[in-house]
């Protein structure tokens, strides 16, 4: 905890399921030391079940465990549709939009890689700065003051990946 309070930047990864993660968060007083360091205007970062923790509520929590609330939407399950696998995984190009800081210096529609079942919908579009089409539209990356989020992998995407990684690190 002492360590996350002193970083100049933060980074929350994540694989696994938003309940038990949430569930971890508050036992070990992990989910009010991040909203803390995002309060604080510290850059902090979510990705994969890390941007859908900073949400308020995930469709994959059977008891309607809140998240950590630092950002407004919700996490929605994909939909079943012909053709379409679930999860979903693989590589897709992102539509970019509103200036994203995470984005700079690379080309106009990036190939990311994704792993996941659920997807954001964001209550403000504004903060919205990459989407990408996989049986729906999904909002795949998220921006609001110091709190950055991507539903993809950056660590695994290659130099886009990397890039990204380091318009992060460098703000």
């Amino acid at each position: 905890v002492k360590e996350i309070k002193k970083a100049d930047h933060v980074i929350v990864p994540g694989v696994g399921a938003f309940e038990d993660a949430m569930e971890k968060m508050n036992r070990y007083e992990l989910a009010k030391v991040l909203q803390d360091v995002a309060a604080s205007g510290t850059p902090i970062m979510g990705i994969c079940l890390g941007l859908q923790l900073f949400f308020e509520r995930s469709d994959e929590s059977e008891h309607d465990v809140k998240g950590l609330s630092l950002l407004p939407g919700e996490i929605v399950r994909f939909p079943e549709k012909e053709g379409y696998k679930i999860p979903h995984m693989g590589w897709n190009s992102l539509k970019l939009q509103n200036d994203g800081r995470l984005f700079k210096d690379l080309p106009e529609e990036p190939y990311v890689y994704f792993v996941h079942s659920y997807y954001l919908k964001a209550t403000d579009e504004s903060i919205v700065k990459a989407t990408t089409e996989y049986s729906t539209h999904i909002h795949a990356s998220v921006e609001q003051g110091n709190v950055f989020a991507c539903q993809f992998h950056p660590e695994k995407s290659s130099d886009t990946g990397l890039q990204i990684l380091k318009n992060f690190v460098e703000l």
